[in-house]
């Protein structure tokens, strides 16, 4: 599906249930601008600039304001860009590595060895997938044991050759079939955990989207972690906790509010280190600035982090996470 940009691609962005206000001044600009088209005579600039102004405005109102709910609809939604856009855009040389050694390749974890800016690094990044045949390909980003094995297998590698890991997050969560529990889900996802608390190269991970429960944190335990500004950050899925608390899914929003999963909260209790802001009306409305910002983030970090020996990296990174329990006790 391609990525919508502006007024140009109404008809085929997908508009939030939030959004109305915008959806129909922009519907409204596409329709003059199609009869100026049609008819030259028909001067409509003038009332197309001051809809602009209007749809910003508009805009500027309704995500200076978002709650939890409407920033989980923004994480979630089906043009943000996904971990193929940013491996495209900030790596070059980009390998991917397939399988895990042991069982299958598991297309939802994306991993390989790449250079960013020059610089060799690991990649790890989970993808969703944006249209119906690729997100049946990677399971909708949720990933199954071989998938986290297989990153083990790449955190070994990165670990072995001295190369910085950079991980890239966008699940909501691991894949909870019975199959996956067959074959060791939870004992996967715990090593994989381990495995990032026991390397001694830097790892910087970013959420780029949805950051659900085990199975982000599997490749999410960074010396530093960075979330997106509509990203979500969270133990469990609003509709999940809203099952287990109420036996009732509609109270997503109800969850989401009092889960404290939004960069603004997470940053506040020191979960995460940063928040990357995005272009007004969410990632998905220009993936580029948004690609090139996480770019600079990790390259500062990388930067930061790179003088450090390894023991003292993964110091660190083990001190920050036992941190965290002490800071919300």
């Amino acid at each position: 599906m391609p990525r919508a940009q502006g007024t140009e691609t109404h008809l085929m962005h997908n508009y939030l249930d939030f959004e109305k206000p915008i959806s129909d001044l922009e519907g409204k600009i596409i329709e003059l601008k199609k009869l100026a088209s049609e008819d030259e005579s028909i001067d409509t600039s003038d009332e197309v600039g001051r809809l602009e102004v209007r749809v910003r405005e508009a805009m500027v109102d309704i995500y200076s304001k978002l709650n939890a709910w409407q920033k989980t609809q923004v994480a979630r939604h089906p043009q943000r860009p996904h971990f193929v856009d940013y491996a495209k855009t900030l790596f070059q040389e980009f390998t991917p590595l397939a399988g895990d050694r042991k069982f299958s390749e598991d297309a939802a974890i994306q991993a390989g060895l790449a250079r960013f800016r020059g610089q060799p690094i690991a990649v790890i990044g989970q993808e969703k997938g944006s249209d119906t045949k690729s997100r049946l390909k990677h399971n909708f980003g949720s990933a199954r044991p071989e998938g986290y094995r297989k990153a083990i297998r790449i955190l070994e590698m990165a670990d072995r050759f001295g190369l910085p890991v950079v991980t890239l997050v966008d699940t909501a969560g691991a894949y909870p079939g019975v199959g996956a529990e067959e074959r060791g889900q939870a004992e996967a996802i715990a090593r994989s955990t381990e495995m990032c608390l026991g390397v001694k190269v830097p790892i910087i991970s970013v959420i780029i989207g949805e950051g659900g429960s085990g199975g982000a944190i599997a490749i999410a335990t960074g010396n530093r972690v960075y979330m997106l500004e509509h990203s979500i950050y969270s133990v469990i899925s609003p509709e999940g906790a809203a099952s287990i608390l109420w036996r009732d899914s509609t109270r997503a929003r109800e969850a989401a509010t009092n889960m404290k999963i939004t960069a603004e909260d997470l940053k506040s209790l020191s979960i995460i280190d940063g928040i990357i802001p995005e272009p007004l009306g969410g990632a998905h409305r220009d993936p580029g600035s948004v690609i090139a910002a996480t770019g600079d983030v990790i390259a500062s970090a990388l930067a930061e982090l790179s003088p450090r020996s390894g023991e003292q990296l993964r110091s660190d990174r083990r001190q920050k996470f036992l941190a965290m329990g002490r800071n919300l006790a």
